[in-house]
């Protein structure tokens, strides 16, 4: 032992560091470490823990992050103004049914890009494509059995028309749908855990939360009053045809039970693929763009129903009140609730 500590001492004399204490840690080495004495500016502590490394700089890009897919949203809002724009000459040209392919197609194309924003491009997608594909099923057996809208036929005006049903028909469905599914989100933003525990109902095993239902429910009522803008203009346009008239303009009352029946479907889809953020949800990134995509589907839907309102009470020619005040009221209603839980967030 005397042999190895005479050895030790020399090394150290050697190279000018003190021996390690009998017991103790050996001294560090390091340059600046707590036992290297005045050259680390600080005197020697036997068994001392090391100090942390100083962090890192934090470096700051210049102008901070941007918002993911911020092109998704400016698309959807270059899409509603052409939209817009398509509505008002459709407007001031009524007999020009091309026009209203036009503003159909735009509607679509707006909804899809903010909800692609709000969600995924492949959520969206497949959102959009599982409501197209419910609507033309629909449309497809209700021209063949008269279930469940009723007894109509759609005239040869509009094309293309695979199966009889006109494919803008169903791009109605998929647009407009996702459109009533974000106004849905935003009334019934729907927290569905109480005290830990959540409550829903109970399908096949499976426990569906109240405010996904409430959500579904909510977005048929909102779908469903669209189409008391919808079929009075198509009846106009001669567009279809119900086989006995009712008494709301000529469509039977059964048609909006049909309505809500497949809006049901289609919210439900909806629900499941697409899961568009509701207002408080956690921040995360890319929360700022899914959210300005889901106000860009409140905003697609408000327009749609500030326009129909004008357009039946002023434009069209001849005006109807009724249909101006029973849409209008309708609509509005679902879109005000969707901006009241917006700038609650």
């Amino acid at each position: 032992m005397e042999r190895w500590e005479t050895a030790e001492k020399r090394e150290a004399e050697a190279d000018g560091t003190p021996p390690a204490r009998r017991g103790g840690r050996p001294p560090s080495r390091r340059p600046g470490g707590p036992d290297h004495g005045a050259a680390g500016g600080s005197s020697p502590v036997p068994g001392a823990p090391e100090p942390p490394d100083a962090p890192r700089p934090t470096v700051r890009r210049r102008g901070g992050p941007r918002p993911p897919r911020w092109w998704l949203n400016a698309g959807g809002a270059v899409l509603l103004g052409v939209m817009v724009a398509a509505q008002i000459a459709t407007g001031l040209r009524p007999d020009d049914l091309r026009l209203t392919t036009v503003v159909v197609v735009l509607v679509a194309a707006s909804a899809l890009a903010f909800a692609s924003a709000a969600t995924s491009p492949r959520r969206a997608a497949g959102a959009f494509g599982a409501a197209v594909a419910a609507g033309y099923a629909a449309e497809w057996i209700g021209t063949r059995t008269g279930l469940p809208f009723g007894d109509y036929h759609y005239t040869d005006v509009l094309w293309p028309r695979p199966g009889g049903v006109p494919l803008i028909v169903a791009l109605a469905w998929g647009g407009m749908g996702l459109a009533a599914h974000a106004v849905a989100t935003r009334a019934v933003p729907g927290g569905t855990a109480l005290g830990g525990t959540v409550f829903g109902v109970t399908v096949f095993g499976v426990t569906v939360p109240y405010g996904a239902v409430a959500r579904v429910c909510a977005g048929a009522v909102a779908l469903t009053a669209w189409d008391l803008f919808l079929d009075p203009q198509m009846l106009r346009l001669g567009l279809w045809v119900w086989a006995e008239p009712g008494p709301y303009r000529g469509v039977p009352l059964g048609n909006f039970a049909g309505w809500l029946l497949v809006s049901l479907l289609v919210m439900t889809l909806i629900e499941r693929i697409a899961h568009h953020p509701a207002p408080e949800a956690a921040p995360r990134q890319g929360a700022e763009g899914g959210q300005a995509g889901a106000t860009g589907l409140v905003a697609l839907y408000t327009v749609m129903a500030v326009m129909e309102t004008i357009g039946f009470a002023v434009v069209f020619r001849p005006t109807d009140p009724l249909v101006a005040a029973a849409g209008g009221v309708a609509m509005g209603t679902c879109a005000l609730l969707a901006w009241r839980g917006t700038w609650r967030r």
